[in-house]
């Protein structure tokens, strides 16, 4: 097992049935003025209706951006953080899921740094404190509620880009499972195979030694504090995603709880090759980011194996299986069972585009040098071409 320790994480985590009702008090500490970023659908429903009254009672002046688009096309980002500085909130709260919470972490930055925001792509470009910013998930999957990294959709590049940084870890993340109830079957299983894969990728990343790097980069690696909240995660969510999807109180809680850990454990570690893939998989396609993660991760964890398979044969004994080859086979099984494509054929994707695609994908160096086995194009084609055929045969 690894011997550093590095952890990313806000100031508190409250996790709970009835949690919510803590929302104005948590802001209530960074000033009376609050902006809340959240979906159209959502800003009318329950959840909306919970987060402001907890806002509200506490004596804020609550107001609602109800922006969030899914990718978050950089153009709508813009606009919301210029509406947003009218507001001039002292904090704002994200409420949904991994698009809602990316926003508010992006009207954050926007609202305490000057330019466009392709200044801040990549790794720790942030130059300073963004707005105080406190998360609450609506979804089991993103993690984004701990991490520190935001997406969104940038035309000019064809793709989805990180702005990756310390500063934007929220202040605070309040994860009431009570506000994933209802949420739609199709968005908990892609939410929730995501979730799984930050798990798994983040326990199988390289391991990286030194101080120099705990301090310099964003994602360092796996190593002994990300691996225990990343194997508990994949016990959790193995045993629940299914249920989840079928809307029951218990799975909820537990796919939130799971999800939860996985982002603690990926905020410092990171993430790795099937996340790389699906950025331009997911421009070709434009289909949901947890669809593309979900599909190419049990080919990434073939491809993987044996640069890793000592750690698949944990991540197979948190799933209840033994060893590696079984490991892949209980994810491949769990995302056809939550509805997943098979193969990325199904996708009306031409063979002929995957070299293009992994090309691609290995300019996304910060999940690429992530990965347990060294990712070449010849290695990254590989693996498309094995997800296009649904040949899952470890090398």
């Amino acid at each position: 097992m690894p011997e550093l320790g590095v952890m990313r994480a806000p100031g508190q985590v409250l996790f709970g049935e009835g949690m919510v009702a803590a929302l104005g008090r948590v802001a209530a500490a960074h000033g009376g003025r609050v902006l809340v970023c959240t979906d159209g659908y959502l800003a009318g429903a329950e959840q909306g209706r919970l987060a402001l009254g907890a806002l509200r009672e506490a004596g804020l002046e609550a107001r609602v951006l109800d922006a969030a688009e899914p990718e978050l096309p950089r153009a709508s980002v813009e606009a919301a953080i210029e509406a947003a500085r009218e507001m001039r909130p002292d904090c704002v709260v994200g409420l949904g899921g991994g698009s809602c919470l990316d926003l508010a972490k992006l009207v954050a930055l926007g609202l305490a740094t000057e330019g466009p925001l392709d200044r801040f792509y990549g790794e720790a470009a942030v130059p300073g404190p963004v707005l105080p910013m406190v998360a609450v998930p609506t979804t089991a999957g993103t993690g984004s509620e701990v991490t520190p990294v935001a997406v969104l959709s940038d035309p000019a590049i064809a793709l989805k880009v990180g702005i990756s940084s310390l500063h934007l870890v929220p202040r605070a993340a309040i994860c009431d499972p009570r506000l994933t109830l209802g949420a739609p079957a199709a968005v908990s299983a892609y939410a929730g195979i995501d979730a799984l894969a930050h798990a798994i990728e983040a326990f199988t990343a390289v391991e990286r030694d030194g101080w120099e790097d705990a301090v310099d980069r964003v994602f360092v690696g796996r190593n002994v504090l990300s691996d225990r909240f990343a194997l508990h995660a994949v016990e959790l969510l193995g045993g629940s995603l299914r249920g989840a999807v079928e809307d029951r109180p218990a799975a909820r809680r537990a796919a939130l709880e799971g999800s939860l850990c996985a982002g603690l454990a990926f905020a410092a570690a990171g993430t790795a090759a099937a996340h790389a893939l699906q950025y331009p998989l997911g421009a070709r396609t434009k289909t949901p980011h947890g669809l593309g993660v979900g599909l190419l991760l049990p080919f990434v964890m073939a491809a993987n194996a044996p640069a890793c398979r000592d750690r698949l044969d944990l991540v197979a004994a948190a799933l209840g299986v033994e060893g590696a080859e079984a490991a892949v086979r209980v994810v491949r099984d769990l995302g056809l069972d939550l509805g997943l494509p098979s193969t990325l054929s199904e996708l009306e994707l031409a063979e002929e585009d995957l070299a293009g695609m992994a090309e691609q994908a290995l300019g996304i160096e910060r999940l690429v040098a992530n990965n347990p086995r060294p990712m070449t194009q010849e290695l990254a084609t590989e693996i498309l071409r094995a997800a296009w055929t649904g040949d899952l045969r470890l090398n």
